[in-house]
């Protein structure tokens, strides 16, 4: 039987990247991966392959609809649905593969098959043969990840009625689409198929979108995907969805409580993650989860039974793959005797439509919930020659700060590229950095770059030089 110093079940973002801090940090470790591939929902069915046709449709939006300004004349242009699928397909690959390098290159054994708990510190892993084997494991992280969640009323048969997962692999560009759920995962696919021709409908419980996010991006979020041609129904409860052999057909309730129906070829259901646990045997381990079904972690994400931790979606907080990694290496650092450190309040969210939206620290309406002063600056995109020059004037740059310390709180933009710039206000939240820090420091010009800049001075004393 093979034995084990540490050993990971779920190799995604969180998962692969505790096994390697684990391997350099000197352990021997294992990694156990259900599936025939490494890399998780992330790199196989979510965050890789989605931003991959994200990338392609922008592609195709942008030459079908702004090309000719740029005098780029795009006579005879056309869609291939299929090459497309098949690039996504080739950078899926490329990403997984180089996760099995990255495994071979720390010496991490990786077993394939459904790995369950037969006691605390032995694990039988079951291949799809139906082979099984049993290893040891003197510590062990739990990074199974999560699974696309329902509501009431909606059984997802994986034909008409879709999760991220098949949207990810339709046959063909749909008509229409009807989304539920207004989140970072609707939208995200809802923009894909938007640019590609398909008419989409996004159906909203709440009152607003991305509701994670400052109330700001919602807002300008909104304007600017209803200017591309998404449609939006707010305050909208789903009551059921029906599908027929070529059709779907969804009925609601607005906020008036008056029943509203929809019809689409396709119907995404984005409400949501749930972690996913199932056929750990966890009880043979000593574990529950909770009412959520979490897995219960102390301070340090070990769990109830000593040895055993968990990280990322199974865990409480947001479902990120970033914040999985940073998990992950926590974890491998404190199994080592390290003293590592995490801020949850300092993980960026992202939204990777176009203009993209991202967000760190507090949110205004979070402040505001708990009474606390704040002063603010914001800067527009349209005031910059950047994105003048670029045809990318939707958006803006908002910084939150103690109005006594000038210590920043929140940093939260929307607009092209903010899914990069949003580590300068990581950085600057880390380092506890002032207004004044950031209005003082030399932005190159002409960036987007200068939105942060000249937001920053906004909040120091209203004093913008470009607005």
């Amino acid at each position: 039987m093979s034995k084990f110093d540490a050993t990971v079940i779920g190799s995604g973002p969180g998962g692969y990247v505790a096994a390697i801090r684990c391997a350099q940090l000197g352990m021997k470790t294992a990694i156990i991966e259900r599936y025939p591939t490494l890399g998780g929902t992330c790199l196989n069915v979510g965050c890789i392959p989605s931003k991959a046709l994200l990338d392609s449709s922008e592609h195709y939006h942008n030459a079908l609809k702004h090309f000719g300004k740029h005098g780029i004349e795009t006579d005879g242009l056309s869609l291939n649905w299929p090459s497309m699928l098949a690039r996504k397909d080739e950078v899926v690959s490329q990403t997984c593969t180089g996760v099995e390098y990255l495994m071979k290159k720390n010496e991490i054994e990786v077993f394939h098959g459904n790995g369950a708990f037969l006691s605390s510190q032995s694990i039988q892993i079951t291949r799809d043969d139906g082979t099984q084997i049993q290893i040891e494991s003197e510590k062990v992280i739990i990074a199974t990840g999560s699974k696309p969640s329902s509501i009431p009323g909606v059984e997802i048969d994986k034909q008409r009625i879709i999760t991220s997962t098949e949207a990810l692999k339709l046959k063909e560009v749909p008509k229409s689409l009807l989304v539920i759920g207004g989140g970072i995962i609707g939208l995200e696919l809802g923009s894909v198929y938007s640019r590609l021709g398909s008419e989409v409908q996004v159906v909203e419980y709440l009152d607003c979108l991305i509701p994670s996010m400052d109330g700001s991006l919602s807002k300008e979020m909104l304007r600017t995907l209803k200017k591309q041609g998404i449609k939006f129904f707010l305050s909208h409860a789903v009551q059921e969805v029906k599908s027929s052999q070529n059709k779907v057909l969804i009925s609601a309730l607005n906020k008036k409580e008056e029943k509203v129906e929809f019809e689409a070829d396709y119907c995404l259901v984005a409400v949501g993650r749930h972690p996913y646990t199932e056929g750990l045997n966890l009880e043979a381990a000593g574990l529950k989860v909770d009412e959520r079904g979490r897995v219960p972690v102390d301070e340090n994400l070990q769990t109830t039974v000593q040895g055993i931790y968990a990280i990322g979606d199974v865990v409480k907080g947001a479902m990120l793959a970033h914040k999985a990694e940073e998990e992950g290496v926590f974890v491998a650092e404190t199994m080592a005797g390290e003293k590592p450190h995490m801020n949850y309040r300092n993980i960026p969210s992202v939204l990777y439509t176009w203009p993209e939206a991202a967000g760190v620290g507090y949110t205004e309406e979070e402040l505001i919930s708990e009474e606390r002063d704040y002063k603010s600056g914001s800067f527009p995109f349209r005031a910059l020659g950047r994105a003048r020059a670029a045809m990318e004037t939707d958006g803006l740059v908002k910084i939150l700060a103690d109005p006594v310390t000038d210590e920043i709180l929140g940093i939260h933009m929307m607009g092209a590229r903010v899914a990069d710039l949003i580590a300068e206000a990581v950085v600057a939240l880390e380092f506890r950095a002032s207004t004044e820090d950031l209005a003082r420091i030399s932005h190159a010009h002409p960036t987007f770059a200068e939105a942060v800049k000249e937001a920053a001075l906004d909040a120091t004393a209203k004093r913008p030089l470009h607005l």
